[in-house]
């Protein structure tokens, strides 16, 4: 378990630092059915956050609406100055593929790519040549301990090794949030562990903020502040140290 981190981020002793994502008054339903209900969400620079809550909860339309996958119906995400809910789309996309990082239960990597192209892909996306950015995946590969699988396609890997191809690929920007979203959901204890150490771990060395949707109590323990999430609604528990 991590020591508690007070929302003070990791700037100088005694200095609060500001929050780099706030959102607040959120609402958003599905047709009948409502996801979120007056949901808020504070982020300060190189925390960890874990959000949690039962299946249904709300959780995961929690950390869409926050990263600018899904508009809110109501409130606002405010990142580093700016109202996400009122950004254009390209804008959003822009953010997605520069300042955040995303990593999701089953990796979501491209089929038709090797392990290394995946990893290199935000980069290649962004303008950087191809032989650069696979020089700078592979190093992250080595660091994650995948490197063996650098010129698998994710169908060769097993799947504590393709989700760790997936948090080199979530983190090779080194993003400003990394938004994670039940990362250890479709793997065994053992991997889990170890695929959430080493993304808590490499978030931490680059600067990064998590949010870090999970279920899992084992998991949030690598986290520095709790949110719950029931029935739509938000409630901060504070500090897990």
């Amino acid at each position: 378990m991590t020591t508690s981190l007070s929302p003070r981020g990791r700037d100088t002793p005694g200095t609060p630092a500001e929050p780099l994502l706030t959102a607040s008054g959120l609402s958003r339903s599905f047709g009948p059915t409502t996801a979120l209900v007056d949901a808020s969400l504070t982020l300060y620079p190189g925390e960890v956050v874990a959000v949690m809550g039962p299946s249904g909860s709300g959780k995961s339309t929690l950390l869409h609406c926050v990263a600018g996958i899904v508009r809110p119906d109501g409130g606002r995400v405010d990142y580093d100055g700016t109202d996400l809910t009122e950004v254009s789309d390209s804008r959003l996309s822009d953010l997605r593929r520069t300042d955040f990082g995303f990593l999701f239960q089953f990796g979501q990597l491209v089929p038709e790519l090797s392990c290394v192209e995946n990893v290199a892909l935000p980069l290649r996306l962004g303008g950087e040549p191809r032989r650069r950015a696979e020089r700078t995946a592979l190093g992250w590969l080595e660091r994650l301990d995948v490197a063996e699988v650098a010129g698998k396609t994710p169908g060769e890997c097993s799947g504590g090794q393709g989700q760790r191809v997936a948090v080199a690929r979530a983190l090779i920007t080194r993003p400003r949030v990394v938004f994670a979203d039940e990362p250890t959901g479709a793997l065994d204890s053992l991997n889990g562990e170890r695929v959430i150490r080493l993304l808590t771990d490499a978030a931490r060395e680059s600067g990064a903020a998590v949010v870090l949707v999970t279920h899992e109590p084992r998991v949030a323990a690598y986290a520095d502040r709790e949110v719950v999430v029931r029935d739509g609604r938000t409630r901060d528990v504070g500090g897990l140290g």
